[in-house]
This record gives structure tokens, sequence and C-alpha cells, in this order.
């Protein structure tokens, strides 16, 4: 699992004694887990902003909240902190962070993503395209962004009916509908126009 070195705990303990805030925490996520676009993050953590399914663990002078979604990709990271001539810096590193991790038992984002990353977006890219997931909508929506040579591409519609919507919904069956939310009125880049 992750390693937060001795000199991260003690920096990351002294940022959290600077928030005046009573029980403060940090936790622990990764955007994009999965995706080349992983990064991953550490904000703070105030009494009640942890959600119910994080794991907790507790360090002596602070705790650290989880996200479920992100603990397999989590495996083999560490947090470190080097003091240097500007005063130091802290940083993470989540070799899993970046690897499809992808089950039956993953959620629909993640499924998705692992799709469109996998599968769809090396297809795109022959065109300068790609497309991105950005956000299940009321559960079963897969709500998609084009960009690159397929914003404003005059073959878009056939790209997200015959191709994206259709592997996504054979592949992901929770799934009921996708839509595109991409502004096509912009043309400059379009592989077809």
């Amino acid at each position: 699992m992750i390693t937060i070195t001795e000199s991260a705990q003690e920096y990351l303990a002294e940022l959290l004694s600077k928030q005046d805030c009573e029980g403060i925490a940090v936790r622990i996520f990764i955007l994009d887990a999965g995706t080349p676009k992983a990064e991953t993050c550490i904000s703070f953590c105030r009494p009640g902003e942890s959600q119910e399914s994080d794991e907790l663990r507790t360090y002596p002078a602070f705790n650290a909240y989880l996200e479920a979604r992100s603990i397999p990709f989590l495996k083999d990271a560490t947090v470190d902190y080097s003091k240097d001539a500007m005063g130091g810096q802290l940083t993470i590193k989540a070799p899993n962070s970046r690897l499809p991790q992808v089950n039956d038992d993953s959620s629909i984002e993640d499924r998705v993503n692992y799709v469109l990353y996998n599968e769809i977006n090396p297809g795109l890219a022959s065109h300068g395209g790609v497309v991105t997931l950005e956000e299940i909508f009321e559960d079963s929506v897969a709500i998609l962004k084009f960009g690159g040579g397929c914003q404003g591409c005059g073959m878009v519609d056939v790209t997200l009916k015959e191709g994206v919507e259709k592997t996504l919904l054979e592949q992901i069956p929770q799934l009921t509908e996708v839509r595109d939310i991409t502004d096509h009125s912009q043309t400059e880049n379009a592989y077809f126009k």
C-alpha cells in the first residue's frame, strides 16, 4: 500500500497544525485513476469531509483518509518530502496510478475510462482525436467530450453512434446512453470539415 515517509509525515503534520482546525486530516486520492491522465492528489480533509467508504490510516501526528476507488492504484505509492535551497518539496510517486485495473466490481467510471483509453482513443488518435469521460449522469448515462481532430468534425455523429456508443454499450451493460457535450462549432482542428 502507500508509504508516507517520516520526513513527509513531519511536513504534513506541520502544514495541518497551521490550519487552525481541530481534527483536520489529509485525504489521498487519484483523479482519472487507471488512465494516462491519472493524477495523485493530497488535500486537506476537515472533519465531516471524508467519505464513508474512505479507508482511515492513523499516523503519530495526523490521520489520512484514502479514497476507496483509489486504493488499488495506490499500491507501492510513496509520499516523500525533501528539503532543498528553496525550502523543500513534497513528492508523490504512484507507479500503479495509470495502470488499468478493471474488473466486474470496478465502478462504471473506471470501466468507461478503461474502454475509452485502451480501445477507442487509439483509433481516434490516427485522426488526431480524443474522447474523454466528463461524468456519469443518473448512474447510467456516460457524458463524453471530444477533442483534437474530433472537435467540430463533420463525421463526429457517426463516430459517436457507430463507434464509441456501440462499443461502450456492448462492453458495459449498466450504461443506457452515451451523450456528447462537445462544442462542435470550433472546427479549426477538425479532421473532416
